[in-house]
């Protein structure tokens, strides 16, 4: 029998094989940690600390009923918190913060030792505030940036030709296709501008029309018809493009 001061641990995961094998392993790694819980979902976990208050919460972060995430919100320095994790290293940054531990499944026996040293020393601690942690890890991860596009593949007659998007005056929508037009020639492309939009470099391309992207290096001026509708004038070249009223703004510096 353990000693009633032996430290206690409720472990929540919803893989029982998982479950069990922290369990084990736990067992054999820090015999004088009393398991006092389990639990396979969120709600059961809210139980199980509310029923142990243990000194340990080994948390999967992602559990039917109630999110890891939520269950620790619940826990407000009431037990030391080790999440399991499949998580990428975003998540692992967040951990890595300081008073909250962490296991990536599947389970690493040199990483958990690990985990096991740090708590030993923390049980003597007042348990950590998890606020900061928990904001970073509800955030969602932000993607990495993608480099704009430079180069397409572009028909030119019978021909396929590598262009350069600094060798394009103007996209524009023609039918089927995507029309580009270069200083002494133009070429056709199956990818819609709404794509382009999002992958050209916004401060060298400017949509001024839904279906026309201009290369702003490639502007000479901008003057009204008789309309008084703005229209483009292209350096060396002869083509007039015209602005949606709704772009007009993008001029108000020229």
């Amino acid at each position: 029998m353990k000693p009633l001061t032996a430290p206690t641990a409720v472990v929540a995961e919803d893989e029982d094989t998982l479950r069990q094998e922290l369990i084990e392993r736990l067992g054999q790694l820090w015999p004088e940690l009393s398991i006092v819980g389990e639990a396979s979902d969120g709600i059961e976990a809210l139980r199980q600390l509310d029923l142990h208050a243990p000194d340990v919460l080994f948390l999967d972060i992602q559990m039917p009923g109630a999110s890891g995430l939520d269950v620790a919100r619940r826990v407000a320095g009431r037990s030391h918190v080790v999440f399991v994790t499949a998580y990428d290293q975003y998540a692992v940054d967040a951990f890595d913060q300081g008073a909250v531990d962490y296991l990536l499944k599947p389970l690493d026996p040199g990483r958990l030792f690990t985990a096991i040293g740090r708590l030993k020393q923390r049980l003597a601690s007042p348990q950590a505030g998890l606020d900061q942690v928990l904001q970073q890890l509800a955030a969602p991860a932000q993607p990495a940036a993608r480099a704009p596009l430079r180069w397409i593949n572009a028909s030119v007659g019978q021909t396929l030709r590598l262009i350069t998007v600094d060798e394009v005056l103007y996209f524009q929508s023609d039918s089927k296709y995507t029309r580009l037009a270069l200083r002494d020639s133009e070429a056709l492309i199956r990818k819609p501008l709404k794509e382009l939009v999002e992958e050209l470099d916004p401060q060298q391309f400017w949509q001024i029309h839904r279906s026309t992207l201009v290369n702003v290096g490639a502007v000479a001026g901008v003057s009204r018809d008789f309309r008084g509708r703005l229209q483009v004038q292209l350096k060396a070249h002869k083509d007039i493009l015209q602005v949606a009223e709704s772009y007009a703004h993008l001029f108000k510096q020229m």
